[in-house]
């Protein structure tokens, strides 16, 4: 798990303060490729963040990993290139990521989670599953015991404030997830005649069973279900009507399908150039249609150049999600109306505590 990152020797303190601070990556800094070196697994993420937190020097830390976004949120009192150097730590492989990096401090930290967590900082304006990924990294931190007082407040008043922001706006009306961006893609692909074609989904998570859902809507004619856990394979495609095939005979299946679809958070490529070039020979170069919606993708790319296969990752489906953005663009000045307010009492309040003397700060310094 930690083996694959660079092992460092922490960095001492060098300022004085406390800080609020976020350091990450997003789709709107680094490409995919760069994201999927930043990946965590669900499975690592916690000794990773208690990891983090100790070379870190961080007094409390939150650790988000999605598919368009990998971001520390913490307090320290180590300099922006000490963070920086912490998030680096992430990286499966080397190289310098610091111009793919951001880092926002104190009030503009906040700023920075209010917008995420309210879907304005997402790929499809509006969206709302990031909330329930935030809330997902925010309870996962607490449990392990990263987070105090600041961020337990930071946190709380994020999802308050996306509470009203989803109340007095409709900016999260309409919208295009990911999943149904790649759903309307393959309708577009056969010229909205999906009763006669078949699909294989590769994954068995929640990504996964909300692309099955969206198939089944679209009157898709036959759904294959395949996972490394058969079980839950078998589960899904009970609900859906559909087929489970183990996931060692998945590419045999392939020969007879018109679309694959791969969903999982293994982490790992699934479906490699030499194993396509083949499947492609069996089915004597008909049509394949591929689309990889994990991070890191579990599809490699060089598969794309195949003559008859059509590839597309995450990124590529972002326009197509992007579609009816401009009605919710029109809600963006009330969003950061309301943003903005919980900024202003933040800042006041970091102000106050400022100003108390420093043996007081370690126990009063909250966000609001």
């Amino acid at each position: 798990m930690i083996e694959r990152r660079n092992r460092l020797a922490p960095q001492r303190f060098r300022a004085n303060d406390m800080k609020l601070f976020v350091a990450g990556v997003s789709h709107k800094t680094a490409p995919v490729e760069i994201r999927e070196q930043l990946a965590v697994q669900r499975n690592e993420l916690v000794d990773l963040a208690h990891y983090l937190k100790w070379f870190g020097h961080f007094d409390e830390m939150v650790l988000l990993s999605t598919c368009n976004r990998v971001e520390i949120y913490g307090t320290t009192r180590q300099s922006i290139d000490s963070i920086k150097s912490a998030l680096q730590l992430l990286s499966s492989e080397p190289g310098d990521l610091d111009p793919y990096i951001y880092v926002h401090k104190d009030a503009e930290a906040a700023r920075h989670l209010f917008s995420v967590a309210a879907g304005l900082d997402s790929m499809v304006l509006g969206e709302t599953e990031i909330t329930g990924q935030i809330k997902n990294a925010y309870e996962t931190a607490r449990e392990a015991g990263l987070t105090g007082p600041v961020l337990n407040r930071l946190f709380q008043k994020a999802f308050q404030t996306t509470k009203e922001i989803r109340t007095r706006t409709a900016i999260g009306r309409g919208t295009v997830s990911i999943k149904s961006a790649a759903v309307e893609l393959i309708e577009k692909a056969f010229s909205d005649d999906l009763a006669n074609k078949s699909v294989m989904v590769i994954g068995a998570g929640e990504m996964a069973e909300r692309c099955v859902q969206l198939l089944v809507k679209k009157g898709v004619r036959s759904i294959f279900v395949s996972s490394r856990s058969f079980d839950r394979a078998i589960d899904l495609a009970t609900r859906c009507g559909g087929d489970a095939v183990c996931f060692g005979d998945c590419l045999f299946e392939m020969r007879d399908v018109d679309v694959v679809v791969a969903a999982t958070s293994s982490g790992q490529t699934l479906l490699v150039l030499d194993d396509i070039e083949n499947l492609m020979k069996a089915r004597r170069n008909r049509p394949l249609l591929l689309i990889d919606l994990s991070v890191p993708r579990n599809i490699d790319p060089a598969i794309g150049q195949l003559d008859n296969v059509t590839l597309y990752n995450i990124d590529d489906l972002d326009a197509l999600a992007r579609q009816g953005a401009h009605a919710r663009e029109r809600e963006l000045a009330t969003c950061h109306q309301i943003i903005e307010a919980h900024v202003a009492a933040l800042v006041e309040r970091l102000r106050a505590e400022n100003r108390r003397p420093a043996a007081a700060l370690e126990y009063a310094y909250e966000i609001c």
